[in-house]
């Protein structure tokens, strides 16, 4: 992509963590959106080539007869803001995103209280913020995530027979994402219900490797290793590929900050059952696009799949209104043009 001159540059958005994550991903899906309403670049390594893009140095050196936005969504990129604007006397106005669902350390709380403005990416996590905030939910691209023609094209190429029902939970490999819970609720009702499969895709590291293995066990030990599979990470193209395969989405977290998986579930057409953390209580409506059930409750988890998963008719009903519900209230353009609203406040 061009570089952009530095009269252009009115928003810097850091990315200073090498390896892929949630926060990551949102730069990556937001920029390319917000690039077409306001002169926004991205800094820090891992980052895709086609973002606009400028390097550390020079957002450290950019001239100072303008004022920019500097939006942090990481604690080392707060620090860094305030390093550039009080030493470097570098003319940020400093913004944060803010996703988490607890209470912040006394220096991230001290890093908020420097910030100009705070975004919170749910109502939940507005609360925890100790001050005022916008609420800006996350959206979802309806472009690449979607029902897809060739749903049993797919399928087939993922080794699906065309009546298994498949459930899919997606994201890193850990107790924090109910894997576990996930995966005794399976046990219960697969012996019954032949058409069932599950799987996860998901980066499991080193700490969490145990974890896996412990559950592979039980999974082999009750016969179902051909039904329960882990996938591991997997490319990018394939994920969007899994959402649309799918029938059911769980995501049994015992705690999230935002959690979208299950909205791009539902962008894909698939109902949700999902534990009340994160902001899923803000997203899915229980009933209709899913089920919301108590965090941790292994009982409840698996009524709410038995209800979806033997039910063909309202399980396709959930899904259809699953998409209507996302394309009304969660595309990416209308978080992207949330967000550049608070640019232009600042920069006013």
């Amino acid at each position: 992509m061009p570089e952009l001159p530095d009269d252009r540059i009115e928003v810097v958005a850091p990315n200073l963590k090498r390896r892929l994550s949630g926060v990551t991903a949102t730069v990556v899906r937001l920029i390319p959106i917000q690039s077409s309403m306001i002169g926004i670049v991205t800094t820090g390594p891992g980052l895709p080539e086609t973002l606009p893009h400028i390097t550390l140095r020079r957002a450290a050196g950019l001239s100072g007869k303008r004022w920019r936005v500097w939006h942090a969504r990481r604690n080392t990129e707060m620090a860094l803001g305030l390093i550039l604007r009080r030493l470097l006397r570098r003319r940020y106005k400093l913004l944060f995103t803010s996703a988490a669902q607890r209470a912040h350390t006394g220096f991230t709380r001290w890093l908020i209280r420097q910030q100009d403005e705070v975004i919170a990416t749910s109502p939940q996590a507005a609360s925890y913020l100790e001050r005022p905030a916008t609420v800006i939910l996350h959206g979802v691209d309806l472009g690449i995530f979607h029902p897809s023609p060739e749903r049993e094209k797919i399928r087939a190429r993922l080794g699906f027979a065309p009546d298994d029902i498949v459930i899919g939970c997606f994201g890193r490999v850990r107790a924090q994402k109910g894997v576990d819970l996930l995966v005794e609720a399976a046990l219960r009702l697969f012996p019954a219900r032949p058409r069932a499969r599950l799987i996860f895709t998901g980066r499991v590291t080193a700490d969490n490797q145990k974890f896996t293995d412990d559950l592979k066990a039980r999974i082999a030990a009750a016969g179902l290793s051909d039904r329960i599979c882990f996938l591991g990470e997997v490319p990018w193209e394939r994920v969007v590929e899994n959402y649309q395969a799918i029938d059911l989405f769980a995501a049994p977290a015992r705690w999230e900050g935002f959690g979208l998986t299950p909205l791009e579930a539902m962008a894909c057409g698939v109902p949700v059952v999902a534990a009340r953390v994160g902001a899923f209580e803000t997203l899915i409506r229980d009933g209709e696009t899913g089920s919301l059930i108590p965090r941790e409750d292994i009982d409840a988890l698996t009524n709410a799949l038995a209800h979806w998963f033997d039910n063909d008719e309202a399980r396709q009903a959930a899904g259809a209104a699953a998409r209507n519900h996302v394309e009304a209230n969660h595309a990416i353009e209308g978080e992207a043009r949330a967000i550049v609203d608070v640019y232009r406040k600042l920069l006013a």
